[in-house]
């Protein structure tokens, strides 16, 4: 994108169209404007993203605080998302959801906000991309000596998107499931606790516990995320690991020791002799 594109006819915006015809030119060209911004972000081509910004330009993250500068928006982008070249944040507007509204005062137009929801993808390691994450923004665009750029940057609301799984469940035996139950443990997840529920199992601790249904029968998925609980078997039958993996990739591994039962009466006899 060339920076005569952020130029614009003084025609383009002219009070002697009627107010719609203003409003649809100004929003024609805030979206293509939009269209290359956000185009240079996916390729992390900061030397076409930084010729859309005002030097003085303000960025509002909700998460990482606020940045004022062009140079350091870009050198943020540099260090952080453009660094890793195994890691790629895709961002997507969620159709339908982009409006445009023109700024006006004395009967001229002088700016535009820009607002909609968008989604990020992640591709890391090759492996393939995944929704990662939802939000909001909001866009100011000033129009000075008829050249467009952006003055302020509101990025809001994000939030984990809504999950939508695909995987089947299967149903298995009262055995089946209670071969997998017992005490799992990482340093990194600590101690967990595996029980049969019905057709399910469920993985807990003192704070927190999550519902594993059967995709077969050493597999298991949650329905709210996009996790997978694969079981490692020895040949007896018996589990020896719990191996975790969030959107494709490994992400705990655990080891298995079964839980070994306390006969009754046998504290308490301790206690007495």
């Amino acid at each position: 994108m060339r920076k005569y594109l952020l130029f614009v006819p003084a025609l383009l915006i002219s009070m002697c169209a009627s107010a719609q015809s203003i409003a649809d030119s100004v929003t024609a060209i805030i979206l293509h404007l939009d269209s290359g911004f956000w185009n240079a972000y996916n390729h992390c081509d900061t030397s076409v993203f930084k010729n859309y910004l005002e030097d003085d330009v303000e960025f509002y993250h909700d998460k990482g605080g606020i940045t004022k500068g062009a140079s350091a928006l870009i050198q943020s982008l540099e260090k952080n998302l453009c660094s890793n070249s195994n890691y790629h944040l895709r961002r997507e507007a969620v159709a339908g959801s982009v409006k445009v509204f023109p700024l006006m005062q004395n009967n001229q137009v002088y700016g535009a906000i820009i607002t909609g929801e968008h989604l990020f993808y992640i591709t890391q390691d090759g492996k393939p991309e995944y929704l990662d994450g939802d939000a909001n923004f909001t866009h100011l665009w000033l129009l000075k000596n008829n050249a467009w750029k952006m003055s302020r940057i509101l990025s809001y609301n994000h939030h984990a998107p809504t999950y939508v799984g695909t995987k089947k469940e299967v149903t298995l035996s009262s055995s089946q499931l209670d071969k997998l139950t017992g005490t799992y443990s990482s340093v990194q997840s600590g101690t967990l606790k595996l029980k049969r529920q019905d057709n399910t199992l469920i993985l807990y601790d003192d704070k927190n516990s999550y519902t594993l249904y059967p995709q077969s029968a050493t597999s298991f998925f949650t329905k709210d995320r996009d996790l997978v609980f694969n079981f490692i078997i020895d040949a007896s039958g018996k589990p020896q690991k719990m191996v975790v993996l969030e959107n494709g990739s490994a992400v705990d591994e655990l080891t298995y020791k079964p839980i070994t039962p306390v006969r009754a009466g046998t504290k308490q006899q301790k206690q007495k002799q």
